[in-house]
Protein backbone atom coordinates (compact mmCIF):
# COMPACT_ATOMS: atom_id res chain seq x y z
CA UNK A 1 0.00 0.00 0.00
CA UNK A 2 2.94 2.32 0.53
CA UNK A 3 4.41 1.51 -2.78
CA UNK A 4 0.90 2.47 -4.31
CA UNK A 5 0.98 5.80 -1.77
CA UNK A 6 4.40 6.74 -3.41
CA UNK A 7 3.50 6.02 -7.20
CA UNK A 8 0.90 8.49 -6.62
CA UNK A 9 2.76 11.18 -5.12
CA UNK A 10 5.20 11.10 -7.83
CA UNK A 11 2.79 10.91 -10.58
CA UNK A 12 1.33 13.78 -8.82
CA UNK A 13 4.55 15.64 -8.78
CA UNK A 14 5.23 14.94 -12.88
CA UNK A 15 1.49 16.46 -13.46
CA UNK A 16 2.58 19.19 -11.88
CA UNK A 17 5.19 19.66 -13.68
CA UNK A 18 4.16 18.89 -16.81
CA UNK A 19 1.12 21.57 -15.99
CA UNK A 20 4.08 24.35 -15.55
CA UNK A 21 5.39 23.70 -18.86
CA UNK A 22 2.19 23.45 -20.82
CA UNK A 23 1.28 27.09 -19.15
CA UNK A 24 4.56 28.37 -20.73
CA UNK A 25 3.92 26.31 -24.16
CA UNK A 26 0.53 27.68 -24.55
CA UNK A 27 1.54 31.53 -22.85
CA UNK A 28 4.60 31.33 -25.62
CA UNK A 29 1.94 30.29 -27.99
CA UNK A 30 0.04 33.34 -27.63
CA UNK A 31 3.01 36.04 -26.63
CA UNK A 32 4.44 34.82 -30.33
CA UNK A 33 0.78 35.63 -32.05
CA UNK A 34 0.66 39.20 -30.61
CA UNK A 35 4.04 40.08 -30.81
CA UNK A 36 5.19 38.61 -34.27
CA UNK A 37 2.34 37.40 -36.10
CA UNK A 38 -0.68 39.65 -35.36
CA UNK A 39 0.71 43.17 -34.13
CA UNK A 40 -2.83 45.02 -34.03
CA UNK A 41 -4.22 41.48 -31.86
CA UNK A 42 -4.92 42.41 -27.95
CA UNK A 43 -5.60 38.45 -26.45
CA UNK A 44 -8.88 38.40 -25.35
CA UNK A 45 -9.59 42.33 -24.52
CA UNK A 46 -11.12 43.72 -23.20
CA UNK A 47 -11.27 41.18 -20.19
CA UNK A 48 -7.55 41.01 -20.27
CA UNK A 49 -5.96 44.44 -19.52
CA UNK A 50 -2.92 43.37 -21.83
CA UNK A 51 -1.34 40.41 -23.05
CA UNK A 52 2.01 41.31 -21.47
CA UNK A 53 0.23 39.19 -18.48
CA UNK A 54 1.61 35.58 -20.04
CA UNK A 55 5.08 36.74 -19.44
CA UNK A 56 4.12 36.81 -15.22
CA UNK A 57 2.34 33.53 -16.36
CA UNK A 58 5.11 31.81 -17.69
CA UNK A 59 6.92 32.97 -15.02
CA UNK A 60 4.44 32.13 -12.13
CA UNK A 61 4.83 28.45 -13.74
CA UNK A 62 9.05 28.57 -14.26
CA UNK A 63 8.95 29.40 -10.25
CA UNK A 64 6.94 26.27 -9.71
CA UNK A 65 8.64 23.96 -11.51
CA UNK A 66 11.29 23.77 -8.97
CA UNK A 67 9.43 22.96 -5.92
CA UNK A 68 6.81 20.42 -7.93
CA UNK A 69 9.67 18.51 -8.82
CA UNK A 70 11.21 18.86 -5.50
CA UNK A 71 8.02 17.00 -4.27
CA UNK A 72 8.92 13.63 -6.67
CA UNK A 73 12.90 14.01 -5.93
CA UNK A 74 12.37 13.05 -2.26
CA UNK A 75 10.56 9.60 -3.35
CA UNK A 76 12.62 6.32 -3.55
CA UNK A 77 10.73 4.99 -6.45
CA UNK A 78 13.70 2.65 -7.78
CA UNK A 79 13.99 2.52 -11.80
CA UNK A 80 13.33 0.00 -14.49
CA UNK A 81 16.37 -0.35 -16.33
CA UNK A 82 17.74 3.05 -16.61
CA UNK A 83 17.93 6.28 -15.15
CA UNK A 84 14.03 7.99 -15.26
CA UNK A 85 15.82 10.95 -17.82
CA UNK A 86 16.90 7.72 -20.38
CA UNK A 87 13.10 7.25 -20.85
CA UNK A 88 12.59 10.83 -21.27
CA UNK A 89 14.94 11.56 -23.60
CA UNK A 90 13.73 8.67 -25.57
CA UNK A 91 10.66 10.12 -25.92
CA UNK A 92 12.18 13.41 -27.03
CA UNK A 93 13.65 11.66 -29.52
CA UNK A 94 10.55 10.03 -30.68
CA UNK A 95 8.47 13.18 -30.51
CA UNK A 96 11.14 15.12 -32.71
CA UNK A 97 11.04 12.89 -34.93
CA UNK A 98 7.50 12.32 -35.49
CA UNK A 99 7.12 16.32 -35.84
CA UNK A 100 9.25 16.06 -38.77
CA UNK A 101 7.63 13.43 -40.57
CA UNK A 102 4.32 13.71 -39.76
CA UNK A 103 3.17 17.75 -38.74
CA UNK A 104 3.26 20.28 -41.04
CA UNK A 105 5.25 22.71 -38.56
CA UNK A 106 8.71 22.80 -37.54
CA UNK A 107 10.08 21.42 -35.14
CA UNK A 108 11.26 24.91 -33.99
CA UNK A 109 8.31 26.88 -34.16
CA UNK A 110 5.75 23.86 -32.98
CA UNK A 111 5.39 25.97 -29.86
CA UNK A 112 4.39 29.65 -31.78
CA UNK A 113 2.43 28.66 -34.77
CA UNK A 114 -1.28 28.87 -34.45
CA UNK A 115 -2.24 25.34 -35.69
CA UNK A 116 -4.67 23.12 -33.53
CA UNK A 117 -4.69 20.33 -35.72
CA UNK A 118 -4.70 16.90 -33.77
CA UNK A 119 -1.13 15.97 -35.39
CA UNK A 120 0.69 19.03 -34.32
CA UNK A 121 -1.12 18.74 -30.13
CA UNK A 122 0.33 15.23 -30.25
CA UNK A 123 3.46 16.28 -31.07
CA UNK A 124 3.54 19.61 -28.49
CA UNK A 125 2.26 16.42 -26.05
CA UNK A 126 4.90 14.36 -26.36
CA UNK A 127 7.71 16.79 -26.41
CA UNK A 128 6.26 18.09 -22.90
CA UNK A 129 5.91 14.48 -21.70
CA UNK A 130 9.57 13.69 -23.01
CA UNK A 131 10.89 17.22 -21.26
CA UNK A 132 8.97 16.20 -17.94
CA UNK A 133 11.24 13.09 -17.32
CA UNK A 134 14.27 14.81 -18.13
CA UNK A 135 13.31 17.83 -15.36
CA UNK A 136 12.32 15.02 -12.59
CA UNK A 137 16.14 13.13 -12.98
CA UNK A 138 17.73 16.27 -14.31
CA UNK A 139 20.62 15.94 -11.77
CA UNK A 140 21.25 12.38 -12.18
CA UNK A 141 22.02 13.44 -15.87
CA UNK A 142 25.80 14.15 -15.56
CA UNK A 143 28.25 15.78 -12.41
CA UNK A 144 28.54 18.79 -13.77
CA UNK A 145 24.63 19.13 -14.52
CA UNK A 146 24.22 18.46 -10.70
CA UNK A 147 27.04 20.61 -10.11
CA UNK A 148 25.28 23.59 -12.15
CA UNK A 149 22.05 23.32 -10.50
CA UNK A 150 23.32 22.66 -7.07
CA UNK A 151 24.65 26.16 -7.81
CA UNK A 152 21.65 27.43 -9.16
CA UNK A 153 19.60 26.37 -6.10
CA UNK A 154 22.31 27.91 -3.68
CA UNK A 155 21.85 31.08 -5.74
CA UNK A 156 17.67 30.91 -5.40
CA UNK A 157 17.48 29.98 -1.54
CA UNK A 158 19.46 32.79 -0.49
CA UNK A 159 16.72 35.07 -2.14
CA UNK A 160 13.83 33.02 -0.34
CA UNK A 161 11.95 36.60 0.37
CA UNK A 162 12.53 37.74 -3.09
CA UNK A 163 11.02 33.94 -4.39
CA UNK A 164 8.09 34.14 -2.18
CA UNK A 165 7.09 37.72 -2.84
CA UNK A 166 7.57 36.94 -7.05
CA UNK A 167 5.61 33.43 -6.64
CA UNK A 168 3.09 35.61 -4.68
CA UNK A 169 2.68 38.04 -7.24
CA UNK A 170 3.16 35.65 -10.55
CA UNK A 171 0.35 33.65 -8.92
CA UNK A 172 -2.10 36.15 -8.58
CA UNK A 173 -1.64 37.09 -12.10
CA UNK A 174 -1.97 33.65 -13.09
CA UNK A 175 -5.66 33.67 -11.44
CA UNK A 176 -6.86 37.17 -12.83
CA UNK A 177 -5.97 35.87 -16.41
CA UNK A 178 -8.15 32.79 -14.98
CA UNK A 179 -11.18 34.85 -14.51
CA UNK A 180 -10.25 36.68 -17.40
CA UNK A 181 -10.43 33.91 -19.88
CA UNK A 182 -13.36 32.87 -18.00
CA UNK A 183 -15.07 35.88 -18.69
CA UNK A 184 -14.22 36.53 -22.19
CA UNK A 185 -15.02 33.09 -23.42
CA UNK A 186 -18.86 33.28 -21.31
CA UNK A 187 -19.14 36.30 -22.91
CA UNK A 188 -18.06 35.73 -26.95
CA UNK A 189 -18.98 32.27 -27.89
CA UNK A 190 -16.28 32.38 -30.49
CA UNK A 191 -13.70 31.92 -27.84
CA UNK A 192 -15.06 28.91 -26.58
CA UNK A 193 -12.75 26.45 -27.90
CA UNK A 194 -10.68 23.21 -26.47
CA UNK A 195 -7.33 25.66 -26.69
CA UNK A 196 -8.69 28.07 -24.55
CA UNK A 197 -9.99 25.42 -22.22
CA UNK A 198 -6.68 23.60 -21.76
CA UNK A 199 -5.52 27.52 -20.98
CA UNK A 200 -7.98 28.29 -18.79
CA UNK A 201 -7.30 25.14 -16.71
CA UNK A 202 -3.57 25.19 -16.56
CA UNK A 203 -3.38 28.51 -15.53
CA UNK A 204 -5.40 27.78 -12.88
CA UNK A 205 -3.77 24.85 -11.65
CA UNK A 206 -0.10 27.12 -11.97
CA UNK A 207 -2.27 30.10 -9.66
CA UNK A 208 -3.36 27.77 -7.27
CA UNK A 209 -0.33 25.71 -6.87
CA UNK A 210 1.54 28.90 -6.48
CA UNK A 211 -0.43 30.24 -3.41
CA UNK A 212 -0.21 26.40 -2.28
CA UNK A 213 3.65 27.01 -2.09
CA UNK A 214 3.77 29.82 -0.73
CA UNK A 215 1.28 28.51 1.91
CA UNK A 216 3.20 25.70 3.09
CA UNK A 217 6.78 27.76 3.25
CA UNK A 218 8.46 25.99 0.78
CA UNK A 219 11.12 27.87 0.38
CA UNK A 220 11.88 27.86 3.87
CA UNK A 221 11.54 24.26 4.08
CA UNK A 222 14.02 23.97 1.30
CA UNK A 223 16.81 26.37 2.74
CA UNK A 224 16.53 24.04 6.13
CA UNK A 225 17.10 20.80 3.86
CA UNK A 226 19.75 21.88 1.98
CA UNK A 227 21.48 23.23 4.99
CA UNK A 228 20.79 19.50 6.95
CA UNK A 229 21.71 17.41 3.75
CA UNK A 230 24.64 17.00 1.31
CA UNK A 231 24.11 19.55 -1.50
CA UNK A 232 22.28 17.79 -3.69
CA UNK A 233 19.16 18.84 -5.93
Amino acid sequence: MSRLWILCKKTFSLTLVFNALLTIACSVGIIAGFYWFFPDWQPFYPYLINGNVFWFVIAAALINVFPSAMLGRKLKTGRFLFHHYFYGFLVLAFASLYVIAFTPVSLHTIFLVNNTSVAVNAGRFLLLGGLTLVLDDLPDVSKRVESSLNWLKERVLKRQRFMIAAQALTGAASVYLFFALATAMLSVPEWVTLANFILLFTVLITGITSFIFVKRNVWHKFEARAKSLPSRL
